[in-house]
């Protein structure tokens, strides 16, 4: 029996023990303090370090910091004593208004090892508030009619302080018909009441001046004073009454402002002025005479102001309700704030870390955070989340704090950066959420090699490039970071033709970049091969090779070489035989040429540019076969003159030319015998056409010099009759110098249009100017004989053509398109360069005596036979159309800029080589055959 009792005390013992560790515990997580208000700044408030059993140095050491939820800092710590001081002075009345009991909560941190500790300190009252009325003040108007013991309710005081610091009583100054009652109300509050002791006589005292005294309960005591003013009235003996002693209203604190919550009534029984009820609104020293507003006429509250639960969650209404004659009573309206869900929870981040290695291990904590959300119950119910598929989780600590961990090792390569959003949302409907962003940057190491996007490389370079061109553009990527993402460049040094790379390429270590150290030829090599490698600024550093194949590109560079016919090294011209029975098609000879390039720009292509007769021949255009086109006539010129063009098909195109020429025989004795047959009956003809022309052309121009005499000697006559008529006689030399003007005849430009002359005379000069139409025959065969002669006007006297200085002459042709002269090379008179088509005459001139001597001398040219039609090399023939012989000093060769394309072909020899010695040209020069020229 006895050891059934020793257990049961046995049992109890164990539990009282474990009851007084549980309050231990509970005990150090949170810790208590009391302070009075409005105490000196740094007054000790309680020894923190002792209470969480620490040593005062080792505070600072461990991190001891104060965390407040976003409001002012109330206190401090004092790492020398290890003690809680007060910040600044703290006034309980702007902290916690009249609540009993007004608790400050905070927390500490020891960041070492991110401990947070509840502190909850208890500001005191002291009597530093007096009791203060809403109004100085107070009028009361009561009628003379009102019997003793009438009450009338009068303005309470008010006092901030709480307990025995708040009002306690109320005193009157003492008089004749007036006491103080003091009453209470259903919430404890006091208010007083004057109490009518003794009828009042207002003919006896109209006005009674009252002070009313409101006392509280600390020491030393504190009071304020009202003063009151009583007028007395007749006959009204009611005052309002309202329907209701108390008013209670319970509103949501999102109610829009203009909102009526309630209306107060108050009736009086009396009549007429005496019954009109007017409702006044007390004002006191709150914000609540701010928040409403009364109607008085109506008894309505309307909402001026926002509510908001989380300032006040009552508000008490002071509603006087008075007749006309001044009677009153009072009521009160309660309002409730009803909470909404209309604050969204709120971070605020205690330590975060911006940068962490990539290779950090799980678990790392990135940063500590505390969320708080205004509302109240479930509105004010948190959870936080983190978006899925991220390597981060959220752990869970006291007063609503959150560490927020890697769950995994992170990779920078993959994300370098992350933005965390950490999402907060209350309980309330509907709910609300804050988001808080942490940046969390990934530091990076060097565990990735450069990398190359291809396997290899190949790039392409036109030959004859220039010294440093750049050929390609190579990148390694480094997924890496910073220096360890810094990525050079460098060749592998190899050896081509036995001389090093680094002789023919360079690379920019930099970029990438690499350039021709020289120019590149397609004919000695066609393409190289190398290595590159790409290294990171890493420690250690990491590499990877690329392989890289370099073309080089055939340029149009060279231009066709002509094979056949070949240039004789003898001196004389290579002549090609036409039998007079070849057919159409018949095979002349053949130009063979080749091409160094390759490609598009070696395909020959062979034209004929140039022939004495083109329809004659023709050149095959990719063989190069020089055929007969059509079969051959008697009056075909038995020596013909072919300029065969071979041209590539490069960009731009190259092209080299030969000259052939071809006899029209059997055999070179045959060319020499019919050349002899057709000399005398070609002389003939050319002699009497010659003949006919210059006897024509003498008549016409004597008619004209006839006709222009006369006029200017009719000219001459009006203007100094004998002088002139004088002048006229010795011919033009008789003009006199001293004229500054030309001298024309009205009529004569019709008659020089007419007959294609131009005439032009100069007062004061010497010199005129005579152009005559000359016939053109472009059929007119040429002879032998005539190679070579000079035309008849160039018989003048030469002292005579060096005296002027200039040129006196020039021929006038039919415009030959095939000619490519421009307007001041063509011959006559289009191709004068002093023409004027204005009517004035030209400026090139000549006299009288050198038109006569050249007439002269054409006439005597045409009766020797020695002039022929087409004229010889150096002469200028009456037709210059088609003799390509025709040489003034300022007309350029045309034959010497005509450059056509060629071919590719080889020589087939179905010609055969001819003799080389060909008859002399119509053209009083030499030609040599396969002369080559490039253009």
């Amino acid at each position: 029996m006895a050891a059934q009792q020793k257990l049961p005390q046995h049992g109890r013992l164990m539990l009282l023990c474990f009851l007084l560790a549980v309050l231990c515990e509970a005990r150090a997580w949170q810790m208590h303090y009391s302070v009075p208000e409005e105490i000196d700044k740094d007054s000790f408030v309680g020894d923190i370090a002792k209470d969480l059993g620490l040593e005062p140095l080792v505070l600072a050491e461990r991190g001891v910091r104060i965390i407040s939820r976003g409001r002012t800092q109330l206190f401090a710590l004092n790492l020398r004593s290890g003690s809680l001081v007060t910040a600044d002075r703290i006034d309980r009345e702007e902290l916690c208004a009249q609540s009993v009991r007004c608790l400050v909560n905070f927390n500490i941190l020891l960041e070492d090892k991110l401990s947070i500790y509840s502190v909850e300190v208890e500001i005191t009252d002291i009597n530093d508030n007096a009791p203060r009325f809403g109004v100085e003040e107070l009028e009361l108007k009561i009628s003379e009619t009102t019997t003793p013991g009438f009450r009338i309710p009068l303005k309470s005081a008010h006092d901030a302080d709480v307990g025995e610091n708040t009002l306690q009583k109320y005193e009157l100054n003492p008089n004749d018909h007036f006491s103080l009652d003091v009453r209470s109300r259903v919430d404890g509050n006091k208010y007083p009441e004057l109490v009518l002791e003794h009828s009042l006589d207002r003919e006896e005292k109209a006005f009674h001046h009252l002070i009313l005294v409101a006392l509280d309960g600390g020491s030393p005591i504190r009071s304020g004073t009202s003063r009151i003013r009583v007028t007395v009235l007749d006959a009204n003996d009611n005052a309002p009454v309202f329907t209701q002693p108390e008013y209670r209203v319970s509103v949501p604190e999102s109610m829009p402002i203009g909102t009526r919550i309630l209306t107060v009534t108050a009736t009086d029984t009396d009549e007429g002025y005496n019954a009109q009820v007017a409702y006044f609104q007390e004002k006191n020293l709150g914000e609540t005479s701010k928040v409403f507003e009364l109607e008085s006429t109506s008894g309505d509250i309307i909402i001026t102001k926002s509510l908001d639960y989380e300032d006040a969650k009552v508000h008490e209404i002071d509603i006087e309700a008075q007749d006309g004659p001044g009677l009153l009573t009072r009521t009160k309206v309660i309002v409730t704030v009803l909470d909404v869900n209309d604050n969204a929870p709120e971070f605020y981040v205690t330590s975060a870390t911006s940068s962490i290695p990539e290779d950090s291990p799980p678990g790392t904590i990135i940063a500590l955070f505390n969320v708080h959300d205004r509302d109240s119950g479930q509105n004010a119910f948190i959870t936080c989340s983190l978006p899925e598929n991220l390597p981060f989780k959220l752990e869970g600590s006291v007063d609503n704090y959150h560490r927020l961990v890697t769950t995994r090792t992170l990779d920078r390569e993959q994300f370098s950066s992350y933005n965390i959003t950490v999402t907060a949302k209350d309980g309330g409907k509907p709910s609300l959420s804050t988001d808080a962003h942490i940046l969390l940057q990934v530091a990076d190491i060097n565990d990735n090699p450069p990398t190359f996007p291809h396997m290899s490389y190949s790039a392409y370079i036109p030959e004859n490039n220039p010294r440093g061109a750049s050929i390609i553009s190579v990148v390694a990527h480094d997924p890496d970071n910073e220096d360890n993402a810094h990525v050079t460049y460098s060749l592998i040094e190899g050896t081509l033709h036995g001389a090093p790379l680094s002789s023919y390429i360079s690379i920019n270590s930099d970029t990438g970049i690499l350039y021709a150290l020289c120019s590149f030829d397609y004919e000695q090599f066609q393409d190289l091969q190398l290595w590159l490698t790409a290294w990171d600024s890493g420690n250690p550093p990491l590499s990877s090779n690329v392989s890289i194949s370099i073309f080089v590109l055939d340029q149009n560079d060279n231009v066709p070489e002509i094979l056949y016919p070949t240039l004789p090294t003898d001196g004389s011209t290579g002549v090609e035989l036409a039998p007079r029975s070849a057919e159409p098609g018949y095979l002349v000879t053949k130009v063979v040429a080749v091409d160094r390039d390759s490609g598009q720009n070696a395909w020959l292509s062979y034209h004929l540019l140039k022939a004495s007769e083109p329809e004659l021949f023709q050149v095959g255009l990719h063989t190069g076969e020089v055929r007969t086109a059509r079969a051959l006539l008697d009056r075909d010129v038995l020596k013909q003159s072919l300029v065969v063009a071979v041209q590539d098909h490069g960009q731009p195109p190259l092209s080299a030319t030969v000259t052939l020429t071809v006899a029209i025989a059997d055999s070179i004795p045959d060319v020499l015998a019919d050349l002899g047959s057709l000399e005398a009956p070609r002389d003939s003809q050319a002699s009497d056409l010659t003949l006919y022309l210059v006897v024509a052309v003498a008549a016409v121009s004597c008619v004209f010099l006839a006709f222009v005499i006369v006029l200017l000697a009719l000219r001459l006559r009006r203007w100094h009759a004998s002088r002139l008529l004088q002048a006229a006689g010795g011919g033009l030399l008789g003009v006199p110098a001293s004229a500054s003007q030309f001298v024309g005849v009205d009529g004569v430009r019709a008659f020089l249009q007419t007959y294609s002359h131009e005439v032009s005379l100069t007062a004061g000069s010497r010199q005129s100017h005579v152009i005559f139409p000359q016939p053109n025959y472009a059929d007119t065969l040429l002879s032998q004989e005539s190679c070579g002669k000079k035309d008849f006007l160039s018989a003048a006297p030469q002292s005579l053509l060096e005296e002027k200085g200039e040129e006196t002459f020039s021929q006038q042709a039919p415009p030959n398109t095939d000619w490519r002269f421009s307007q001041a090379q063509r011959p006559g008179t289009s191709g004068s360069q002093n023409g004027d088509e204005t009517g004035t005459w030209p400026n090139n001139q000549f006299d009288t005596e050198m038109l006569q001597a050249m007439i002269l001398a054409s006439a005597s040219e045409a009766a020797d036979g020695s002039s022929t039609l087409g004229g010889g090399a150096g002469t200028m023939g009456l037709s210059a159309r088609y003799g390509p012989q025709f040489t003034l000093q300022h007309v350029p060769d045309y034959r010497q800029n005509v450059y056509i394309p060629g071919s590719n072909a080889t020589l087939t020899n179905a010609a055969g080589k001819r003799d080389g010695k060909a008859p002399a040209g119509g053209n009083g020069s030499k030609k040599k055959s396969g002369k080559k020229e490039k253009k």
